[in-house]
């Protein structure tokens, strides 16, 4: 049985793009759940982490404390499952997915990731416009070239899509102006049951008070 080990569901965007792949992949799994910023995380990550951070997936005694490396490692689990099947495709939906893992900081520093909340407003700088300019044109292109297999970036779900996912509900957070082709893929995402058991999952957790 492989073990998640993950953060808040409100506040850890890098542990929905690991539990989000887990769940469209079919993979069953156990969570530990640690709250952020508390001296419990503090310790208790140690004995997952050497890195101090989460997500980390548990496999036996192997652990995988990267969230691109964890995509990587699933689809090998999945005998390729994670990433397009098409190997054009399969290579640009990495290099998306590693165009978020090192970018689009303007953005996530002007809008923090509040899994549960709708309605927050927050200015974005002339580098965060660009920044979601960027990911519209992303979205919006993907979809347009896509299969009609599914309403993912590739058509069928792949590791690019869970890369994505927290910026889909950073635009339900803060209600971002989207073109259409943009649009119709966010829409699509937040009405996946998964993502939707996660938002549930969040707001419950933030109308939680904290022991």
């Amino acid at each position: 049985m492989l073990t998640l080990v993950l953060g808040d569901r409100n506040l850890s965007s890098w542990s929905f793009r690991a539990w989000l792949a887990l769940r469209q992949l079919g993979l069953p799994f156990e969570e530990i759940r640690l709250s952020l910023d508390t001296p419990v995380f503090h310790e208790r990550i140690l004995h997952y982490s050497p890195a101090r951070r989460v997500p980390v997936l548990l496999d036996g005694e192997l652990a995988i404390w990267e969230t691109l490396a964890i995509g990587e490692y699933l689809d090998e689990l999945t005998d390729g499952a994670a990433w397009p099947e098409d190997g054009a495709a399969r290579a640009r939906a990495r290099s998306l997915a590693a165009e978020m893992h090192s970018g689009f900081a303007a953005l996530r520093e002007a809008w923090s990731f509040r899994a549960a909340a709708t309605g927050l407003t927050a200015p974005l700088s002339a580098n965060a416009l660009q920044d979601l300019a960027r990911i519209d044109a992303i979205w919006s292109g993907c979809r347009a070239q896509a299969p009609a297999t599914g309403p993912w970036l590739f058509g069928a779900f792949s590791f690019a899509d869970a890369m994505y996912a927290p910026v889909v509900l950073r635009c339900r957070t803060y209600g971002a102006m989207l073109s259409s082709g943009a649009r119709g893929y966010f829409e699509s995402a937040v009405a996946d049951p998964h993502v939707e058991t996660w938002i549930r999952d969040a707001e419950q957790e933030a109308a939680t008070p904290a022991a």
